[in-house]
């Protein structure tokens, strides 16, 4: 799950191809998606993995890092 979201924010957030980001990389706070962002990336985890994040949960803290969409994830997977 990780490298999936990984590649997913890779190809279509990213513009700099020699920047890196793993788990624990601050995605929002740096600049590197927005909350606009947030909405393409719920419906790629909807997609993927069917788990559906309600928009509530769709908050910044959730989406700051790899391993906070981890966790939101987990806490909605059936």
């Amino acid at each position: 799950m990780k490298e999936e979201l990984i590649a997913y924010i890779m190809k279509e957030f990213v513009e700099d191809p020699d920047q890196e980001i793993d788990e624990t990389t601050l995605l929002i706070s740096s600049g590197l998606i927005d909350s606009l962002s947030i909405v393409s990336l719920v419906a790629f985890i909807d997609k993927k993995f069917g788990v559906k994040i309600p928009d509530e949960k769709g908050t910044v803290d959730n989406f700051e890092t790899i391993n906070k969409i981890i966790e939101t994830i987990n806490e909605f997977k059936k």
